[in-house]
C-alpha cells in the first residue's frame, strides 16, 4: 500500500505501487505510473501519462511532464529540469510536440541539472549538478557542465572508476571499447 501525504492531490487514473510515499503537495495527473517502493518528495508535479518504475526517488521541486519516462532505481535530485519541446514560446501551442525522454536504470541526475526533451540518459550514468544535457548520455557516463560533457566514467554504484575502469568499491572491473563502457561479468 502507498503513503500518500494528506496534502498531496492524485487524479483519477492513476496507478501507484505498494511501498511508494508522495510527500507534501506534489501532484500526479491523469494516466500516471509510478512503480513499487519509490518517493516522491515535496512539491512534485508527476504527468499525465508519464511512467516511473520501481525504487525511483524523485526530489522536491521537479516536474515530470509527458513524455518523461524513468526506468527503475532512477534518482532525480532537487529542482532538476525536464524540458518538453525544444523551441518554447507563450504564444504558440505545442503540447503535440512533447519528445520522448527516456531515463535509463539507475541513472543519477544531480540537483539543479537541465535534461533537455527527446535525449535518452543511460543506465547507471550520473549528471552533474547544474549540468545541461543537450544529447544522449552513454551508459556509465559522468556528465558535467554546460553543456554536459562526458568527464569520466561511474560504477553501477555510482562511484567514480579509476584509470584501470576498477570500481574502488566493489571492485567490478568495466572495460572501455569505442566510447562504450561494459561491465565485466566474473
Amino acid at each position: 500500500m502507498a503513503n500518500i501525504h494528506e496534502t498531496a492531490y492524485i487524479d483519477n487514473d492513476v496507478i501507484i505501487g505498494d511501498g511508494t510515499k508522495i510527500w507534501h503537495f506534489a501532484h500526479i495527473l491523469p494516466h500516471t505510473n509510478i512503480g513499487k517502493n519509490c518517493v516522491i518528495g515535496q512539491n512534485v508535479m508527476v504527468g499525465p501519462d508519464v511512467s516511473i518504475g520501481d525504487g525511483c526517488k524523485v526530489q522536491n521541486n521537479v516536474a515530470l511532464y509527458r513524455g518523461v519516462k524513468l526506468e527503475q532505481n532512477v534518482f532525480c535530485g532537487p529542482s532538476c529540469v525536464f524540458t518538453n519541446v525544444l523551441t518554447p514560446r507563450a504564444n504558440v501551442e505545442r503540447k503535440d510536440e512533447f519528445s520522448l525522454t527516456l531515463v535509463k536504470q539507475g541513472a543519477t541526475i544531480g540537483a539543479n541539472a537541465t535534461i533537455v526533451c527527446g535525449n535518452t540518459l543511460g543506465a547507471y550514468c550520473m549528471i552533474a549538478a547544474g549540468a545541461v544535457v543537450t544529447r544522449d548520455v552513454p551508459d556509465f557516463a559522468l556528465m558535467a557542465g554546460v553543456p554536459a560533457r562526458k568527464i569520466g566514467w561511474v560504477s553501477r554504484t555510482g562511484d567514480r572508476l579509476d584509470e584501470r575502469l576498477r570500481c574502488p568499491r566493489t571492485g567490478e572491473h568495466y572495460v572501455e571499447l569505442d566510447d562504450i563502457l561494459t561491465l565485466i561479468k566474473e
